[in-house]
């Protein structure tokens, strides 16, 4: 194992592109298992829900959407405060972008630890980050909230809702409370695996106990494909829960016997590999949650902030024979 390559470095297969319409008003950009981008076209503009991780990967966005529509582009909402969710907004800037909006805890995150993961990102997964020189420097909210806000797009109401800590503690859903439609960012996937390097674990699962007592129809998860029906959100949610309770009920047995970080992956991986090894980008995110999971369960609440350093030293760690 200890050849592998760092992350996912050696993952530079174009993914398929696909372009899902929920709604009249609502549209989802994904590609096998990449990091997902949603679309709400209103009465006097549009919003973004996640910018890709550089502007020139929001062209691609721009495009499908300047194939139904000439509307301004107003607003781009960041679901959390990941590189590769939002170093592509400034792509957006020359299609009537005004506001950039995220959780103030998002912003608090931004401020804290956002260099350090934009660097950290970038050498994970350069496939993302082709033409990584267009990025100007980190993604700035120029407007953030707390808790809730409401958007009109002319007639549409959009909300924009914090429902508990997840993924991170920045974690944004938007949703139509008129389509019954919710772009859950990565509180929620579906056929790829969990990243939870900088998750709270103990929280998720009520999270998503919050997000299912809102029985939305339809449901663009942070990653793999759009849940276009009421039991395939349920199956989301559900495949979510799995991933992220089984991690970390093997790194508490791990913690509870006072296992090292190497022996808690291997009594990890015996759960998880059998329901989770096939799933998208699985391999990449093991090491960076079970390392999350180890320190929650050993007693670490808030997550350590992870650099290009510590990415290497916990990865080679993890791979050594």
């Amino acid at each position: 194992m200890s050849d592998k390559k760092f992350a996912s470095q050696a993952d530079l297969e174009e993914k398929k592109i696909s372009w899902d319409k929920l709604s009249s008003n609502a549209y989802a950009y994904t590609a096998e298992g990449d990091p997902n981008t949603g679309v709400i076209i209103g009465d006097d503009g549009c919003m973004i829900i996640d910018a890709t991780a550089t502007p020139v990967a929001a062209q691609g966005v721009i495009a499908k959407i300047r194939e139904i529509t000439d509307k301004p582009i107003k607003y781009v909402v960041l679901t959390h405060y990941h590189a590769v969710r939002v170093l592509g907004a400034s792509g957006y800037k020359n299609e009537g972008l005004q506001q950039i909006i995220a959780s103030q805890d998002t912003w608090d995150l931004i401020v804290e630890r956002g260099q350090q993961d934009m660097d950290s990102e970038i050498g994970r997964f350069p496939r993302l980050f082709q033409a990584v020189e267009s990025v100007p420097g980190l993604t700035w909210p120029t407007l953030t909230f707390q808790g809730e806000m409401t958007l009109w797009l002319g007639k549409l109401e959009v909300k924009i809702k914090q429902i508990g800590r997840g993924h991170t503690k920045g974690d944004t859903i938007v949703y139509l409370p008129s389509q019954n439609i919710c772009f859950s960012g990565d509180l929620v996937e579906a056929d790829a695996a969990c990243y939870a390097g900088d998750a709270y674990f103990t929280d998720w699962p009520q999270t998503l106990d919050k997000l299912a007592a809102m029985n939305f129809d339809k449901l663009v998860p942070g990653r793999g494909p759009t849940l276009m029906s009421p039991a395939e959100v349920k199956k989301g949610l559900a495949y979510t829960r799995d991933f992220t309770s089984t991690l970390y009920k093997g790194a508490q047995e791990a913690v509870a016997k006072g296992m090292d970080l190497k022996a808690t992956m291997t009594h990890v991986r015996k759960t998880m590999d059998p329901k989770f090894a096939q799933v998208f980008i699985y391999e990449h995110c093991m090491p960076f949650d079970v390392t999350r999971a180890h320190d929650e369960a050993s007693g670490i609440q808030h997550p350590r902030i992870w650099t290009a350093e510590r990415d290497q030293q916990m990865w080679h760690a993890l791979q050594a024979d």
